[in-house]
Formats: C-alpha cells, sequence, structure tokens
C-alpha cells in the first residue's frame, strides 16, 4: 500500500506527475517549466493555504529556478531533493526517472525552511569538514547533501540550506562522517 502524503506536490510536468504517482498516493500541481500561468499560481496558493506544498523540481538548473521563484511567492512550502544519480536515465535528467522508492526517500525528507532559526553554522564549518576550498570537497558536498537530504549546491547555497532548514550540528557531523573513507580526516 502506498503511503499517503497530506501536502500538495509542485512537479515540472506530467511525467514528473506520473512518476510520484507511482510511488505515493498524492495530489500534484504541474508549473509545466517556466510557463507559469496565474492560474497555476492561484491553485498553489489555495494548496498551500489548506493543506500546505512541498517542492519536487528536477535536479538541474530549471528545477532549482522553478523552485526559487514557488519558494519566494511561499518561504513556508516544503522543500523535497532528489540526488542527481537518482534521477538519471542516460543523459536525461528528472523526476520521471528516479524509481519509486528514491522518490518515496526524497518526500519522507522533504524539509520546510525555519523562519525563526538563528545562524548555527558558518563557512568555517564547512572548511573545517572539509567541504569547501579544498580538493574534492564538490564531491563530499554532494555525497553530506545526499544524506541530509537538503539537495546539492555550492558551498553558499549549502550553508544556507543547513540554517535554513533547521540541521543540527549532530546530524551535520554525522552526515560528514558517513560519507568519510577509512584514511579520509574528519
Amino acid at each position: 500500500m502506498k503511503s499517503k502524503i497530506r501536502e500538495v506536490i509542485i512537479v515540472e510536468g506530467r511525467d514528473d506527475t506520473a512518476a510520484v504517482l507511482r510511488a505515493v498516493d498524492a495530489q500534484t500541481i504541474e508549473t509545466h517549466g517556466f510557463g507559469m500561468s496565474d492560474r497555476m499560481w492561484e491553485q498553489i496558493g489555495t494548496a498551500a493555504r489548506t493543506r500546505g506544498i512541498i517542492i519536487f523540481t528536477d535536479p538541474d538548473r530549471a528545477g532549482e529556478n522553478i523552485r526559487r521563484k514557488v519558494k519566494e511567492r511561499f518561504p513556508e512550502a516544503g522543500e523535497a531533493f532528489l540526488p542527481r544519480d537518482k534521477a538519471l536515465r542516460g543523459t536525461n535528467i528528472g523526476v520521471e526517472n528516479a524509481s519509486p522508492e528514491a522518490i518515496r526517500e526524497a518526500l519522507a525528507r522533504a524539509r520546510c525552511t525555519k523562519q525563526d532559526e538563528s545562524e548555527v553554522f558558518t563557512m568555517e564549518d564547512l572548511e573545517a569538514a572539509g567541504l569547501c576550498g579544498t580538493e574534492g570537497s564538490r564531491l563530499r558536498r554532494e555525497k553530506v547533501a545526499t544524506v541530509l537530504g537538503i539537495g546539492y549546491g555550492n558551498s553558499r547555497r549549502m550553508l544556507a540550506r543547513l540554517n535554513g532548514f533547521g540541521i543540527t550540528r549532530e546530524e551535520f557531523y554525522g552526515a560528514v562522517r558517513s560519507i568519510c573513507n577509512p584514511g579520509d580526516p574528519e
């Protein structure tokens, strides 16, 4: 039996909707890429007020742009992130390519921005963990982001998500430890 998602899931297109519905029992709203109509914004607004929304776009530049536009209008929206490697089919990247298990996992880890949280992490924390400014930091950042379910980004974006999603130091350092190879420094 598929789990039911209370919130309405914001996706890019009908293939994404089909993939989500193979994984969970949910309602979606499709942005149709950048063709975001007034009617679509009204639907998202109604969903945000009545049930809440989760933004679940492709892990590519276009998906990030759509995510940003929705988040600007609805800062309280939850966000689910799919790792790039779980969204690939050949050279095509998108939610529609993900397995039902990967989609369920991403939606289960959806997070909302915490508006009242004070900054917990600094760039120095990322540097100390080897997540910026060193060889291989991009790959380590990607792995930590996958473990935390916060989506990949450059160091500034990761810092904003760590603080915005209320990630605890325990969660952060646990994720860092989980990606370290035996010979790597923690």
